[in-house]
């Protein structure tokens, strides 16, 4: 028998499976901050590693494929844990990384014991009402690593696991920035125009909302604040982008309130309804201000992200993990009285009225993008996180 001289394997034959929640479709073709940042960085994965993707199926997708090296692999939504858990016993995975499903790296890790495996945190997944004591201290001496989007959620982890901080690195997301042209450039400004035309914006302020039309995001608290806004600032629209869920515009309780409130300010409030994931760039090159309302603790809302690609100043809410990328002042605005539409409009009328320095702070915005959150820096991040669990594996016996 012979050995491997190197305690490493040949990373082009490290054999990586990333596993998405059953949640949506890998590629983002129905949009989710998980399967847009895995599109991201699978262009970089692919040149390191044997790449597979799982996710739950599409009518739009076949169940498995092959796209640019990469292989695919889609199961129904109906017992898709389960599908995995199968699929996994027919392979032979190095790593495996699991995306926001705690639980399920026990399930996997039954089916693929040999591998290694990687969870990623996108929410609080650790909470008391999502996994047990034991479910949890399990988890954690189960995996290699944990990467988590924000240090909000490192820290619901490690308040309630201690243990796990020696394996918990954060994993910002981040932008593919050839999405979001400059806006002085030609082409920026081609985009802005064509997306204000559609909406009949074209002489307007315009004040962006994007994301789920959900209470935990705020919109209603936003809409309220239109009514002093609009006293001083005649020419101002608010733009709310999104729907009910993702992809999914249909109506619920609270989307129809969103609708009856907006009733008596008629066109100064536009629904735009979903926007899919490779036009959404045009939203934040047509907007002049860009509001995250956000009464939940988030995570870290990818919005964020993008609002600073785009060069439009950001507003914020002072919940979970999203000031950790705005500089209250200095790539944005941060807001502590989140549920006071007052707050709102303050915020807004300052960056309506000082123009210099929201010039600025647009500008660090980009810059801050730029140096620190495209999706490079994200997959650099996680070939940090895999290689070190590569490099801890002893060297393997040959026969």
């Amino acid at each position: 028998m012979e050995l491997y001289s190197g305690a490493v394997q040949d990373q082009s034959n490290i054999k990586l499976a990333i596993i998405c929640t059953e949640k949506l479709p890998s590629p983002a073709i129905k949009g989710g901050a998980i399967q847009m940042m895995i599109d991201g960085v699978t262009p970089f994965l692919r040149e390191k590693y044997e790449l597979t993707i799982i996710s739950v199926a599409d009518d739009e997708l076949p169940d498995r494929e092959i796209v640019d090296g990469v292989h695919y692999i889609r199961f129904p939504r109906s017992e898709y844990r389960q599908h995995v858990a199968n699929e996994l016993t027919l392979h032979h995975f190095d790593l495996i990384h699991v995306c926001n499903r705690p639980k399920n790296v026990l399930l996997y890790h039954q089916s693929s014991p040999q591998s290694k495996f990687v969870l990623s945190l996108h929410n609080e997944m650790f909470a008391d009402h999502k996994l047990s004591d034991e479910e949890g201290a399990n988890v954690v001496e189960t995996v290699s690593a944990i990467t988590t989007v924000s240090n909000f959620i490192k820290k619901t982890v490690v308040e309630r696991f201690p243990e796990a901080e020696k394996k918990i690195s954060i994993v910002y997301s981040g932008v593919d920035l050839e999405s979001f042209p400059l806006r002085q450039t030609k082409l920026g400004q081609q985009i802005r125009s064509n997306f204000r035309k559609r909406y009949n914006i074209e002489d307007k302020k315009v004040i962006l909302f994007v994301g789920r039309l959900s209470k935990t995001k705020g919109p209603h608290i936003l809409i309220k604040s239109m009514e002093q806004l609009l006293k001083v600032h005649k020419d101002i629209v608010l733009l709310v982008v999104g729907g009910k869920w993702f992809s999914d515009n249909g109506i619920n309780k609270y989307v129809y309130s969103l609708y009856q409130q907006a009733l008596p300010f008629k066109e100064k409030i536009i629904f735009t309804k979903y926007i899919p994931a490779d036009f959404i760039h045009e939203a934040f090159l047509g907007g002049d201000v860009f509001v995250c309302s956000s009464q939940w603790n988030e995570p870290l809302a990818r919005v964020h992200y993008e609002a600073m690609a785009a060069s439009i100043p950001v507003i914020t809410t002072n919940r979970g993990g999203n000031a950790e990328v705005i500089l209250d002042r200095y790539n944005g605005l941060i807001i502590d009285d989140y549920n006071k539409p007052s707050s709102f409009s303050k915020a807004i009328h300052y960056c309506l009225t000082e123009p210099e320095l929201t010039r600025w702070m647009s500008h660090n915005g980009r810059r801050f993008v730029e140096i620190n959150f495209t999706y490079k820096h994200v997959s650099d991040r996680l070939i940090r996180v895999y290689d070190q669990i590569i490099s801890s594996v002893p060297p393997q016996v040959e026969t």
